[in-house]
């Protein structure tokens, strides 16, 4: 009976020493693969979305001079053909940012998208610029009264920079059926359909009436002169993506926001217009003059510090109640955008 009894014994010491040493490697299969997935989400790099243009002038920085690496953020940039193409993807998650009119951010958030889906969470986290939108006309329309009989084109009818279309064209005195309105997709879209002569006019988005006004074309009317102020491209999440991935969003904010002031900064012009060429190929050292003056004029060009403009929101919401469809009114200001990302990017970084 000892020895039997010694015998069960040993064995239960062999088994419970070996469920130890086995639980043991787990808890460090477990721990290096909790650490093999954390260091694989760090490397995961942002999904940022954007139409393409010479406003994209800070993401260009922040790539070339390691500012976003700085921040310890990766991005990659997906050109967008529509505002559509873009915000059912940001709602889809198949994109994390969208540099994106604020105006489309609302629409879709309120059900008044160009597509058939809502964004119930989209915000607002950071600001752009104010806009930079021109009404550009072919060489034979010299006023806006000239497009009584004319096609003009819009990205969607009832999202992004279509609603100022309709606004300065109201003011003018035209209203639908003076005129008629063709979907052309994005500002570059756009910008190739007035070129091609397929619409009579257009919203450019600064640099293009640059281009534009080198073949003869002409800008009618300037937003920010005929409305004041107006909040326009802003950097677009979901709530639900942000609270998840605080420090990647705070880090794209710092970089970009970076960014902006290293091109405010006249030491900079000389490797800022290289980088501008370099991103935009066809682009004139005179058209890159030109774009550096425009979309760095202390007065109305890219935002500092890429801050958000409120009174120039309240402008974008004024028209959206008056053009969007449905017809709705819409939420308090804070309901669109969220600055806690923002405010926490300014911070020192030892404070964030």
């Amino acid at each position: 009976m000892k020895a039997g009894g010694s015998h069960a014994a040993d064995n239960h010491d062999i088994t419970e020493t070996t469920i130890m040493r086995l639980t043991r490697v787990l808890t460090l299969f477990l721990t290096a693969l909790a650490i093999g997935c954390a260091h694989a989400a760090d490397d995961k790099p942002l999904e940022v979305i954007v139409f393409p243009g010479g406003f994209n002038w800070p993401i260009w920085v922040a790539q070339d001079k390691g500012l976003f690496a700085a921040d310890k953020v990766k991005v990659n940039v997906t050109p967008t053909p529509s505002s559509v193409f873009q915000l059912t993807g940001l709602i889809d998650g198949k994109f994390d940012i969208a540099m994106t009119a604020v105006d489309n951010l609302v629409a879709y958030r309120e059900g008044q998208g160009e597509a058939p889906k809502t964004g119930p969470d989209l915000v607002a986290v950071m600001g752009a610029d104010r806009g930079f939108l021109k009404l550009v006309g072919a060489p034979e329309i010299k006023r806006i009264e000239d497009l009584k009989g004319k096609t003009v084109s819009v990205d969607a009818r009832n999202t992004g920079y279509a609603l100022v279309l309709f606004e300065l064209l109201e003011r003018a005195g035209l209203k639908e059926p003076d005129y008629s309105v063709e979907r052309a997709g994005g500002v570059l879209q756009r910008f190739q359909a007035l070129m091609e002569g397929r619409q009579a006019a257009t919203m450019l988005i600064s640099p293009f009436e640059v281009q534009a006004q080198a073949k003869g074309y002409n800008v009618l009317a300037t937003a920010s002169e005929s409305l004041g102020a107006y909040q326009g491209l802003v950097a677009g999440v979901r709530q639900s993506w942000a609270e998840q991935n605080r420090e990647s969003l705070q880090g794209f904010i710092h970089a970009y926001a970076s960014a902006v002031e290293w091109l405010y900064d006249p030491a900079n012009k000389a490797e800022a217009l290289q980088i501008f060429a370099k991103n935009m190929q066809n682009a004139t050292p005179q058209m890159a003059e030109t774009s550096y003056r425009i979309l760095l004029d202390p007065a109305t060009g890219m935002q500092r510090r890429a801050a958000f403009d409120p009174q120039g929101f309240q402008q974008v919401l004024k028209l959206r109640e008056k053009w969007g469809e449905p017809r709705k009114q819409l939420g308090e200001p804070s309901r669109y955008y969220d600055g806690r990302y923002y405010e926490a990017a300014m911070r020192p970084a030892s404070t964030r």
